[in-house]
C-alpha cells in the first residue's frame, strides 16, 4: 500500500516512537528498500555509521536515520532514536506480511486420516498428509509435502511451509511458523554401548513448542529420550539449527544460523546465540546471555554474560587475549633480541672467567 511520510510518522507514533519529519510530509511512499537500490517513491534507512557516505548518493524519496546524523538538504528525513525498529514497523505498514493462497483440500491428492480433527478455515494443500488422531486448530496453512504424525496437538494459526515433517506426539501452541524442510521430533542420538556394539535406546519422549515460535528452514529438533524437548514461547530460529534431545530452550530466545545444541542443555530466557555456536550437553546458559559467533561453549554461562571463543570465555577476557595475540609478532622479535643479548652476556662472562 502507499502512504505519505506524514502517515508513516503517525504509524511510528502509535508504536511509541517520536519521529521528527524533515521535508515534504506529503511525499508518497510505495515500498521500502536499501539506500543503494532506492529510487522514486521508496524509503530506506541508515543505522550503521559506516554507510553514512551513501546518503550523498542515494536516490531514495526519504531516509530513516538517527537525530544526530548529518544528511544532505535535498533528502526527506524521518529522524528516530532507533531507525532499525522504525524500519520494521514501516515495512509491516507498507508491505504487510506474506499472503497465502487458499485452496480446498483435494481428496485425491491430500491424505487426511478420518480420526484427525482440523479446525475451521484451514488450508491444506495437495500433497500434505495428516495422520491419525491429530488435532490442529483454526486457520492452519499447510503446504505440499508436509507430514503431521499421529497424535500431534497443534494450536491455532499454524503455518507449515513445504516439506516440513512433524513426528508423532508433538505439541505446538498458537501462531507457530515452521519453514521448508524442517523436521520436528525425530529420534535423538540415543545409543548405549553393549559389548562392541551400539544399541539404540527407544526415544519415547516428545517435542513441545510454545506460542509465537518461528523456526527457519532445514532445522532439526530431536524428541526427548524421556520427557520432552521444549522450545519456549516467542523464540525464533534462523536456518540450519540442530537441537538435541531433552534440551530446554526458554522464552524469547534468538538462535542464528548453524547453531548446534547437544542433548539436555538448559537455555534460559532471552538468550542470543550468533551463527555457528556449538554447545555441549548437560550445561546451562543463563537468562539474557549472549554467545558470539562460532563460540564453543563447554561450561555453564551465567545470567547476562557475553561469551566468545572456543572454548568460550567471558568477552572481557577474550578481548584481552586477542590484544596479546595481535602483539605476538612484536613479542617474538623482542624474545629474539633478548636471546641475542643473553648470549652476548654469557659469552662476555665466559671470557672474563677464562681471563681470571
Amino acid at each position: 500500500m502507499q502512504a505519505t511520510l506524514a502517515q508513516l510518522c503517525e504509524t511510528l507514533k502509535k508504536h511509541g516512537m517520536k519521529p521528527e519529519l524533515e521535508g515534504d510530509a506529503g511525499q508518497n511512499i510505495h515500498s521500502v528498500t536499501t539506500l543503494e537500490d532506492a529510487g522514486e517513491g521508496q524509503i530506506s534507512f541508515l543505522s550503521n555509521p559506516k554507510y553514512e557516505k551513501m546518503l550523498q548518493q542515494t536516490r531514495a524519496a526519504a531516509v530513516i536515520l538517527k537525530p544526530d546524523v548529518p544528511a544532505p538538504d535535498h533528502l526527506n528525513l524521518i529522524r528516530v532514536v532507533d531507525p532499525y525498529a522504525a524500519l520494521t514497523v514501516l515495512i509491516v505498514k507498507v508491505h504487510g506480511y506474506r499472503q497465502h493462497r487458499r485452496v480446498a483440500p483435494s481428496p485425491t491428492c491430500t491424505h487426511i486420516v478420518e480420526s484427525a480433527e482440523i479446525g475451521e478455515n484451514a488450508t491444506i494443500h495437495p500433497g500434505a498428509s495428516i495422520d491419525e488422531d491429530v488435532v490442529i486448530g483454526d486457520n492452519a496453512i499447510i503446504y505440499p509435502g508436509c507430514y503431521v504424525g499421529p497424535r500431534c496437538r497443534i494450536g491455532n494459526d499454524l503455518l507449515l511451509y513445504p516439506n516440513v515433517v512433524v513426528y508423532d506426539d508433538t505439541i505446538m501452541g498458537d501462531r507457530v511458523t515452521i519453514h521448508a524442510g524442517t523436521v520436528i521430533g525425530e529420534d535423538g542420538l540415543g545409543y548405549a554401548p553393549v559389548g562392541n556394539k551400539w544399541i539404540k535406546i527407544p526415544q519415547i519422549g516428545y517435542v513441545e513448542i510454545g506460542d509465537d515460535v518461528e523456526i527457519g528452514a532445514s532445522c532439526t529438533i530431536d524428541r526427548a529420550t524421556l520427557g520432552k524437548t521444549k522450545i519456549g514461547s516467542g523464540t525464533k530460529f534462523s536456518n540450519l539449527i540442530a537441537v538435541g534431545h531433552g534440551t530446554q530452550i526458554g522464552e524469547n530466545c534468538l538462535l542464528v544460523a548453524q547453531v548446534g545444541l547437544a542433548g539436555s542443555v538448559n537455555v534460559g530466557e532471552h538468550v542470543t546465540m550468533a551463527g555457528q555456536v556449538g554447545v555441549v550437553g548437560h550445561i546451562r546458559i543463563g537468562d539474557n546471555a549472549t554467545l558470539g559467533a562460532k563460540a564453543g561453549v563447554t561450561n555453564n554461562v551465567p545470567d547476562g554474560e557475553t561469551y566468545l571463543g572456543a572454548p568460550a570465555i567471558p568477552i572481557t577476557e577474550m578481548k584481552r587475549q586477542l590484544v596479546h595475540i595481535q602483539r605476538l609478532p612484536e613479542l617474538k622479535q623482542q624474545v629474539k633480541q633478548l636471546q641475542k643479548q643473553i648470549a652476548a652476556l654469557e659469552a662476555r662472562l665466559s671470557d672474563e672467567v677464562e681471563a681470571k
